[in-house]
């Protein structure tokens, strides 16, 4: 009853995908249906008597029925997240706005004593023209979550290592701006110039952004490499979240991506208030601060160097359960795969673990999801298995399996006899 309620309230998201709190509720509802219809089955509930006497009919059909309902819950998310990525957007224009009104009525505040100043003018200029200039760049990419999209990665997830570089590059550009309104009232200019853009006083901040933008760029260099060496799986996302900042594809908390966005936000917190200490030239960032962004970034490219694990097979065993002999494998025998990187991170939902696949010799089988009370006993990250198909003809027999990412393993040989 479940299931059919969310299925019936799909219409009405579906009709009306634009309205966010829609969209979520339909999504909220084809979970809530999913884990009950799951954990319905996995006490052995709602089997229909036609397979029940069998368990292997019966755990196909319960895998079925899971995928099924799956592909329900994936097809939610999706028109939830297109709602949800026109409420980011939103939220980010009033974000750049609200900052612009922040500003003001700070500057306000402290002209009470002081008075009103030619750098005040000048930097509420600037704060006007750069929020303009963003939200004409979040209405050209306002299918993408407009201000968000230049963050956005490949796999759907948002990217440390270009949030740094984007705050670096509108740090720069406020600081441009700021500095190309205030220099005609500076006098004289032949003798301000060398002061507000020397190279002796930016080369620190300098250093910084091309930093920052070099750890960008290798950032994903490597990823790319890692994914077309096949050890780095990436699994697309459902949608952007702001804890991908600082955790991993798989949701953990990442140390390395933690201290360079911590170290990062530092290092420009202090140049902005180096900014706003002196207003007439460019800030100058100390040369220890400059190694410590350093240091932060060689840590950071580390780990993704070091990130990913190729999916290897270690071996096949025929699966025995409580009571049975030890016998060979034979056709219809239920067979275990044992290594690892079986389930990529980020592949956890079961949507993705619906297109695990291995494949016995020329016959491809989907890996039936065997469900518990709160998740699932198969597949796991180390270990498949699955019922060895009537087409697999007796014989040395070559297995591998192929992960949600696309990623296949090795080959592993194994004997099938009559």
């Amino acid at each position: 009853m479940a299931v059919q309620e969310a299925r019936r309230y799909g219409e009405h998201t579906t009709a009306c995908a634009d309205c966010a709190p829609c969209g979520q509720t339909g999504h909220r509802r084809a979970v809530a249906a999913f884990l009950a219809r799951r954990d319905e089955l996995a006490a052995g509930h709602g089997v229909p008597a036609a397979v029940a006497h069998s368990p292997v009919a019966a755990r196909q059909w319960v895998s079925d029925e899971l995928a099924q309902s799956a592909r329900a819950v994936t097809a939610h998310g999706r028109e939830a997240g297109l709602a949800r990525l026109d409420l980011v957007r939103r939220g980010g224009l009033r974000a750049v706005w609200g900052a612009v009104l922040v500003l003001l009525l700070g500057q306000a505040l402290t002209a009470v004593g002081s008075g009103w100043t030619g750098a005040r003018t000048a930097g509420l200029c600037t704060a006007l023209v750069l929020a303009a200039l963003l939200s004409a760049a979040a209405h050209v990419h306002r299918a993408r979550g407009g201000l968000l999209a230049p963050l956005i990665g490949e796999d759907n997830r948002l990217s440390t290592t270009r949030a740094v570089a984007a705050a670096w590059l509108l740090f720069l550009s406020f600081s441009l701006l700021f500095l190309a309104v205030r220099f005609p009232a500076l006098r004289p200019p032949a003798t301000t110039t060398t002061t507000t853009f020397g190279l002796s006083r930016a080369a620190g901040l300098l250093t910084a952004l091309a930093l920052v933008a070099a750890v960008s760029v290798t950032a994903r260099l490597v990823v790319t490499a890692g994914i077309a060496a096949g050890r780095l799986q990436k699994v697309r996302a459902d949608r952007p979240r702001a804890a991908d900042l600082l955790c991993d594809d798989s949701g953990r908390a990442c140390l390395a991506d933690v201290q360079y966005l911590l170290v990062s936000g530092a290092v420009l917190a202090l140049a902005a208030v180096g900014l706003a200490h002196d207003p007439a030239r460019l800030p100058g960032i100390p040369w220890s601060l400059v190694l410590l962004l350093g240091v932060s970034a060689a840590w950071h490219l580390a780990a993704k160097c070091a990130e990913g694990v190729r999916p290897t097979i270690h071996s096949v065993v025929r699966s025995r359960e409580a009571g049975d002999l030890d016998a060979p494998i034979r056709t219809g025998d239920d067979i275990e795969i044992r290594g690892r990187g079986f389930v990529p991170p980020g592949a956890g939902a079961p949507d993705p673990l619906t297109r695990l696949v291995v494949r016995i010799g020329p016959v491809h089988a989907h890996v039936p999801l065997v469900p518990i009370q709160g998740g699932f006993v198969n597949p796991t990250d180390t270990a498949l298995t699955v019922p060895l198909p009537a087409d697999v003809e007796p014989g040395r027999v070559e297995v591998s399996v192929v992960t949600a990412a696309g990623v296949e393993t090795n080959r592993v040989t194994i004997d099938v006899v009559d």
